[in-house]
């Protein structure tokens, strides 16, 4: 058998080709509750249900800022949350016609016999929750998997391990009618060059599609979310026509045609080089048969959070700098970004956090 067809084939592949919309992307708003609470802690704010289902409701309720979107990654409490009027979130962004995501895996644990490198597990009972979830409005998924560069990382037991928990995860995913996207980050931190962050992600996607062919995953009812190429956060900086250059090349030598989207992930970029980097991916000359878009979180909040600090009388003035930071991205996935976008406090900052946790 080549690939699943199951009840949800058809509805799968629409809504992943949905996601990859040209103009739109992917809001992640999946921060566990300990890494929500640092955000919070950021703009001293408490880590409470009420705060973070009002940053939540401030991000999902911006005027104009659902057009540029086509998904929304939620936490699970996020997924039956309400606004203050008592609207189900799920129904803000079914209105606005943005598709409801949520995060299923439980994190990661180290890998034993290996230098701190780790696998992420969330396995039991996954199909489960995929059902429950569906009920509950949601359409795609998330399971984040991470490695790192380093002497001799990642290992081929760490890059055959995640692989394989990515493609299990896919499966398992689409048996109940949710569009797994698949997330083998490939960690920033280090001082590495960018020909050595290429020639890693290439053996990692290679590693991920072989995977998923082998779980006959539908690949045109996926999503890929990789790290950009770059070199690590230690290295000098290259220019975002380079960034493009090597992404480009290293997708093409390892993701199939039959994924509709690739939807990047900031990894500790700032909100304005992710922007930068994805719109230059996009103007660059070549073979490309996805879409390039983005699934970015601190890269589309962090301006946004600096702005609202908390206060309800700076809902407004938060709300326009999440609206800047939408529209440049959904400008950048058509290449047309031209940089003008207005920064906002934090726009320009590095986002990057050493080993980062979910």
């Amino acid at each position: 058998m080549a690939c699943f067809k199951g009840k949800y084939h058809d509805e799968l592949v629409a809504n992943a080709t949905y996601i990859g919309t040209p103009g739109k992307g992917i809001l992640a708003a999946d921060e566990s509750t300990g890494t929500i609470g640092k955000r919070l802690s950021s703009i001293n704010v408490e880590n409470v249900e009420g705060n973070r289902r009002a940053l939540r409701e401030l991000l999902f309720c911006t005027p104009g800022a659902l057009q540029y979107l086509s998904g929304v990654i939620l936490f699970e409490e996020t997924l039956y949350q309400k606004t203050a009027s008592g609207k189900p979130f799920v129904d803000v962004m079914k209105e606005g016609r943005v598709l409801p995501g949520i995060k299923v895996d439980k994190g990661t644990v180290v890998l034993p016999g290996t230098d701190g490198e780790t696998t992420t597990q969330g396995l039991d009972g996954l199909g489960e929750r995929c059902a429950k979830y569906y009920a509950a409005g949601a359409r795609f998924a998330k399971w984040r998997a991470v490695l790192k560069i380093g002497p001799n990382e990642p290992s081929e037991l760490a890059i055959h391990e995640n692989a394989y928990g990515l493609a299990r995860y896919a499966m398992i995913c689409q048996e109940n009618g949710l569009v797994p996207i698949v997330e083998p980050e490939i960690l920033v931190d280090g001082s590495h060059d960018i020909e050595k962050c290429a020639y890693v992600t290439e053996r990692v996607l290679a590693a991920c599609y072989k995977a998923l062919n082998d779980h006959h995953v539908l690949l045109e009812g996926t999503l890929l979310k990789p790290n950009m190429v770059t070199p690590g956060s230690d290295a000098k900086k290259v220019s975002p026509e380079v960034v493009a250059e090597y992404t480009v090349r290293t997708l093409q030598r390892t993701v199939p045609a039959a994924v509709p989207a690739i939807v990047f992930l900031s990894g500790g970029q700032s909100e304005e080089e992710a922007t930068l980097n994805l719109n230059a991916m996009n103007k660059f000359k070549g073979k490309k048969p996805w879409s390039l878009s983005f699934s970015f979180g601190r890269a589309l909040q962090q301006s946004t959070l600096k702005a609202w600090s908390g206060k309800e009388e700076n809902v407004e003035k938060a709300r326009a700098a999440f609206l800047v930071r939408c529209k440049a991205n959904s400008e950048a996935t058509l290449g047309t970004y031209k940089g003008d976008a207005k920064l906002g406090e934090g726009a320009a900052e590095s986002l990057h956090v050493k080993d980062y946790k979910y």
